[in-house]
């Protein structure tokens, strides 16, 4: 049997059991402990499982809920950074879609460019723009939704279908194989909507929402075009994402002073 093969066996066998034991993979593929573990390092490496003591356990979906004020916590420098970065990528003059994640807020407060009309259902978000000049806030309708500090239904769906933008800058609960996710059913029917009416969507992430898997998927990877971050990515996604041709910013890597393609 191939690697491909006996790892393929690991997993249906997962799609039963919530675990797997060291011994179990060896008796399933007839092979020595050591190769068993290797096939599970393997697989957690591309995202599939998660190893514990004595195997591994199957990749659960997430089921994290964090109110805005939470997550504007988490990771915050790294979140401010990604967002900086992502300022400077927007041009003057572009038309804007912009959600209501906690770090397209920082690059929100960092935009420093003009005559911008910006579209957005975040009330964060316009609490920042509004003391900038020379930049239109349309404001999507639809119900507020106060613990994360956004307008979400389906008057707000409506109301993005009425636009069409040059970029289109959001966040994420989770990023994988399959693309994009969030724990929030109409969060992602709206941030589906908002990719579909941009000619260029930028999807800011932090490392820790790498090989994440929420209960709402936005869209695959296809639909991206470019991935700011702060770290390496595991092999997995980082195959994924060029095979899909997403241009992925690693921020380590880069200054605060990119050349802008006109």
């Amino acid at each position: 049997m191939l690697q491909d093969e006996r790892l393929e066996a690991i997993l249906l066998y997962l799609k039963d059991h919530e675990r797997i034991t060291i011994e179990t993979v060896c008796e399933i593929n007839n092979v020595s402990k050591d190769t068993a573990r290797r096939y599970l390092i393997k697989l957690e490496e591309l995202g599939k499982v998660v190893r514990i003591r004595g195997g591994a356990k199957k990749l659960s979906y997430s089921n994290e809920l964090y109110d805005y004020s939470q997550r504007l916590h988490m990771s915050s420098t790294v979140k401010d950074r990604i967002g900086e970065y992502a300022a400077t990528l927007i041009k003057d003059g572009e038309s804007l879609i912009l959600d209501a994640s906690t770090t397209v807020q920082c690059a929100a407060k960092y935009l420093k460019t003009n005559n911008h009309t910006v579209i957005t259902n975040s009330i964060n978000v316009v609490n920042e723009l509004v003391r900038k000049d020379r930049i239109k806030i349309n404001i999507l309708g639809g119900t507020l939704d106060p613990q994360h500090q956004a307008i979400y239904g389906s008057r707000a769906i409506k109301d993005i279908q009425q636009y069409k933008v040059d970029k289109c800058i959001i966040g994420t609960c989770g990023i994988s194989e399959e693309g994009i996710s969030t724990s929030i059913e109409e969060e992602g029917l709206l941030l589906r909507e908002m990719i579909m009416r941009s000619q260029q969507t930028i999807l800011l992430a932090d490392s820790t929402k790498f090989n994440k898997l929420f209960f709402q998927k936005v869209c695959g990877l296809e639909l991206i075009d470019t991935l700011i971050t702060n770290e390496k990515l595991p092999s997995n996604l980082k195959k994924e994402l060029s095979r899909h041709s997403v241009e992925v910013i690693d921020i380590t890597d880069h200054s605060l002073s990119p050349q802008i393609k006109k």
